[in-house]
């Protein structure tokens, strides 16, 4: 497991984040490593970091970014959004028109997926 990742586990394991200056302690590596690591984790987007205060001194909260932050993909097509979120219709999903376009759709996005990792 590389710094990164290590890092990562830590900051997961606080429920409401851990100060950027606890971190480095925890991982025992300067302060410079960190945010080099910081740095990383957060052009990733798999972090947050706010400014905070910590016994005093200047530092930053870092949170993990969850999942379900991101839960909007799931309800994505390509560009298309799902019809039913929101949808006001009492139709049958078995003869819904906006229904079967969007899965069509999605299982065309998947097929495309599948092809770009073949050929990678």
């Amino acid at each position: 497991m590389d710094i990164e990742e290590k890092a990562l586990e830590v900051i997961g394991r606080h429920e409401n984040g851990i100060f950027q200056n606890q971190l480095w302690k925890e991982l025992d590596i300067d302060s410079r490593k960190c945010s080099r690591i910081i740095a990383k984790l957060l052009k990733e987007g798999l972090i947050t970091r706010e400014y905070a205060v910590d016994n005093g001194a200047r530092t930053f909260l870092l949170k993990i970014v969850r999942k379900e932050e991101n839960s909007f993909e799931l309800l994505l097509a390509g560009d298309m959004f799902s019809p039913c979120a929101g949808c006001r219709d009492a139709c049958q999903p078995e003869v819904c028109e906006k229904l079967t376009a969007w899965v069509l759709n999605l299982s065309q996005n998947e097929e495309g997926k599948s092809e770009v990792s073949a050929t990678e």
